[in-house]
């Protein structure tokens, strides 16, 4: 025979850990009367930047937030909204060797981020992020630059999640 005081631990932990809707296993502490999210396109204004960039990191910032949320993307309107634009995108040497000559690129992508929820307004935010990868100077550039856009991409959204919704 099942004990009560088991039956109502296991209901206990039931509701703490999915009844109220706000927490996930990911850390991501949404409020329960959201319900909904929509990613403005982010526009490139960075100089030399990839054509592409702009929709790889609007899809990647939609991919983190539908794969670490229970929330439903939408067009436009959504209870939490992300808006913004890629500000600057460049290459630069970081590791001088002795024959004056870089061993280590690093491309560093930087992007401005307009943060609504409309359901809690002070939670609403404005910022600036920037993130980089290192890659070596020897490796042509334009064969490695889709896996670096990626990488940075990953860092960067991640951060503006962790940012919007994780209230660590």
């Amino acid at each position: 025979m099942i004990r009560p005081a088991i039956i109502a631990t296991y209901i206990f932990l039931v509701f703490a850990l999915t009844g109220c809707g706000i927490y996930s296993f990911t850390g991501a502490s949404v409020c329960a009367e959201c319900k909904t999210v929509s990613v403005a396109y982010f526009q490139n204004y960075a100089p030399l930047a990839s054509p592409s960039l702009s929709q790889s990191f609007t899809e990647k910032l939609r991919d983190v937030l539908i794969s670490q949320t229970n929330l439903t993307l939408v067009g436009k309107n959504g209870d939490l909204h992300f808006e913004g634009s890629i500000t600057d995108y460049n290459t630069k040497p970081v590791s001088i060797q002795g024959n004056e000559t870089a061993a280590l690129n690093r491309l560093t992508i930087t992007v401005r981020v307009k943060f609504t929820n409309t359901k809690q307004p002070d939670d609403d935010f404005e910022q600036t992020f920037s993130r980089f990868i290192d890659y070596e100077s020897s490796k042509d550039f334009s064969q490695i630059e889709g896996d670096l856009i990626e990488n940075v991409n990953s860092q960067l959204t991640q951060d503006i999640f962790n940012k919007a919704l994780s209230n660590w």
